[in-house]
C-alpha cells in the first residue's frame, strides 16, 4: 500500500483535467545545445466535444531553465560546472557499492587466488634454483625427475589459478560497467506534468519502464500497439518513456468519447513520462547501442526491473504482450511475492 501511495503522488491522478472534455498538446520545435536544460512548452486549445484529442510529445532544450519552483529546485545546481564529475564520481561509488552486495565473496575469492599464485611462484623459483643445482653436480642428478614433478605441479597451480583470477576480475569489470551504466540511467532527467521532474531512480521500487527511442514514426506505431494492453501493462506497473532521435514531434492520438473515457484516462498515464536534458539522454542510448553492436539510427526498447535494472532490450517495437505474460503485478494477492520476478538482468 505504501509502494502504491508513493507511486500515485509521483505520477499524479488519474482524471487529469476531466473538465475539459478535450484538448491539444502543442509542444515547441526541440533545439538541441549541449548540456543544456530541457524546456517544454505546453499550449492547451479547448474545442468542442470532439471524438479525438491528439498530443504531440518532444523533448527540447532551451538556454535556461523553466521558471517553475521545482525546475529551480531540482536545476540550479547543474550549471556545466562540476555536475558531470557530482555524478560520474557518485555514480561509480554507488556501483562499487552495489557491486560488493551482489557478489559479496568476489574479494575474498581474489584474495586467495593472488595468494595461491605467489605461493606457488616462490616454490616454482625454489625448484628452479634445486633444478639448475642438480644439473650442474652429477652427485644429485637423481634428484632431477623429483625437481622436475614439484616444478610441474607449481607451473599448473600458478596457470590455473592465474586463469581463475582473471576470469574474476574481468567478470568484476564487466559488473561494474553494467552498473555504472544503470547508474547514469537513473541520474537521468524525467518530466511527469509540467510541474514535476523527477529522475529516474524515483521510480525505484515503483514503476517498470519502457525506454521506446527511434523516430517520431516509431514512437507513434508503438502507442498503437500499446492500445490492447494499456489496463494490463499499468497493473504491472509500466510507464513508457517515448523517446524521438530524430527531432519530431510525435502525435499521440486520444480517443475523448464518453464510452472510452476511462481507457484514455490510463493511456495518458501511462505515456505521461517525457525525458528532460535530451543530449545526457542521447549520450547514454548511444552508448547502449555501441556496446551491442547496433546502428545509432536503429530504433529501439529498453525494459526496466522494479529496482531499475536493464531486464531486456531489443530492435524494434517493444514485446507488450510479452511483458504482460512475464510480469506480475505490482498490487493484489501475489504483489511483494513475485516483486523479484522480473527477469533476469542483461
Amino acid at each position: 500500500m505504501a509502494s502504491m501511495a508513493q507511486f500515485c503522488y509521483i505520477i499524479g491522478p488519474s482524471n487529469l483535467r476531466q473538465k475539459y472534455s478535450s484538448f491539444r498538446f502543442c509542444f515547441q520545435n526541440p533545439v538541441y545545445r549541449k548540456n543544456a536544460p530541457s524546456n517544454i512548452s505546453t499550449r492547451f486549445h479547448a474545442k468542442p466535444s470532439s471524438v479525438s484529442v491528439s498530443s504531440s510529445i518532444v523533448c527540447s532544450a532551451a538556454n535556461k531553465p523553466s521558471s517553475s519552483s521545482q525546475v529551480r529546485e531540482g536545476e540550479e545546481d547543474m550549471e556545466q560546472g562540476n555536475v558531470e564529475d557530482y555524478f560520474l564520481l557518485k555514480g561509480s561509488s554507488a556501483a562499487k557499492i552495489r557491486s560488493e552486495v551482489l557478489s559479496p565473496f568476489r574479494s575474498v575469492r581474489m584474495f586467495f587466488y593472488l595468494t595461491f599464485i605467489a605461493s606457488g611462484s616462490l616454490g616454482g623459483l625454489i625448484a628452479t634454483t634445486q633444478l639448475i643445482s642438480s644439473l650442474t653436480n652429477p652427485a644429485r642428478s637423481s634428484e632431477v625427475p623429483d625437481i622436475l614433478t614439484g616444478l610441474g605441479i607449481d607451473i599448473g597451480a600458478v596457470s590455473i589459478f592465474a586463469f581463475l583470477y582473471f576470469r574474476e576480475n574481468t567478470a568484476k569489470n564487466a559488473q561494474l560497467a553494467r552498473l555504472s551504466r544503470e547508474e547514469s540511467l537513473s541520474n537521468l532527467k524525467l518530466r511527469v506534468n509540467q510541474n514535476k521532474i523527477i529522475s529516474v531512480s524515483s521510480l525505484r521500487g515503483i514503476a517498470r519502464l519502457v525506454i521506446c527511442s527511434g523516430p517520431a514514426s516509431f514512437i507513434l506505431e508503438s502507442f498503437k500497439l500499446s492500445e490492447p494492453f494499456t489496463e494490463s501493462l499499468l497493473e504491472r506497473g509500466v510507464l513508457v518513456v517515448p523517446f524521438a532521435t530524430d527531432g519530431n514531434s510525435p502525435s499521440l492520438d486520444f480517443d475523448e468519447s464518453e464510452d472510452m473515457k476511462e481507457i484514455t484516462e490510463k493511456r495518458k498515464r501511462l505515456w505521461q513520462l517525457a525525458p528532460v536534458y535530451v543530449s545526457e539522454w542521447t549520450e547514454w542510448l548511444d552508448e547502449q547501442k555501441k556496446l551491442a553492436g547496433i546502428s545509432p539510427e536503429s530504433p529501439v526498447y529498453l525494459s526496466l526491473r522494479l529496482d531499475g535494472r536493464v531486464r531486456g532490450s531489443g530492435v524494434g517495437f517493444p514485446p507488450w504482450n510479452a511483458l504482460v505474460a512475464q510480469l506480475p503485478p505490482v498490487k493484489g494477492l501475489w504483489s511483494g511475492l513475485l516483486d523479484g520476478m522480473d527477469g533476469r538482468v542483461l
